[in-house]
């Protein structure tokens, strides 16, 4: 569907993706001598997953990109065709004394549907599943407990994987801050695709 969705745009005219060579990044540069982290998301579409962390205080960068899957530095033609079982994903790089990965795991699961199975929204496959991509024992075991909790809350079946991480790849320069480069192309494919309508079912947001 996102596809089909992005091909209309093009059809329409609304512009073209105007590539950026410099480095992206949300927040203020980290001091020297800074210790940083990584958390890895993935939550359909790595255009929507980027909003929602960059700006947040103690994010330093959000890079669009694809994991969990076998292929090499495979391109957006081919996770979008689903045949190399990565899953787009976001990477966030942020200074833990700022803001914890807890805070993040609450950011990720109000910007999802945890319910879906291989599908986010409109778009459907294993290369938009949901998943959380963790980098160690203690990544893992906030991941589980948030999800856990959530469950019993919610009486949900969450179908979000917890899962390590692995290689990561950065998507292509026009994928990266997407939504600020195009942003008539992107309120379009959102709203086509009936995002801000399931979170407002499931998160009263």
């Amino acid at each position: 569907m996102k596809r089909v969705l992005f091909g209309i745009l093009f059809l329409i005219g609304l512009g073209t993706a105007v590539p950026s060579l410099a480095a992206r990044q949300s927040g203020a540069a980290p001091l020297p001598g800074t210790l940083l982290a990584t958390a890895t998301f993935a939550g359909g579409c790595f255009w929507c997953m980027e909003p929602p962390f960059e700006g947040q205080d103690g994010v330093v960068s959000v890079t669009a990109g694809y994991t969990g899957g076998q292929t090499e530095n495979p391109s957006y033609k081919e996770v979008s065709a689903g045949g190399t079982g990565h899953a787009e994903a976001v990477q966030i790089v942020y200074d833990p004394a700022k803001i914890s990965y807890e805070k993040l795991l609450q950011i990720f699961w109000r910007n999802i549907d945890p319910l879906a199975v291989n599908r986010q929204f409109c778009d459907v496959g294993r290369q938009y599943r949901s998943a959380i991509f963790y980098h160690d024992g203690q990544q893992k075991a906030a991941a589980l407990e948030s999800r856990d909790r959530l469950q019993k809350m919610r009486g949900w079946k969450i179908a979000t994987e917890i899962v390590p991480a692995g290689a990561f790849y950065r998507a292509e320069e026009y994928h990266q801050d997407y939504y600020r480069k195009n942003p008539i192309r992107y309120k379009f494919y959102r709203q086509g695709c009936g995002r801000d309508q399931r979170l407002q079912e499931l998160w009263g947001k």
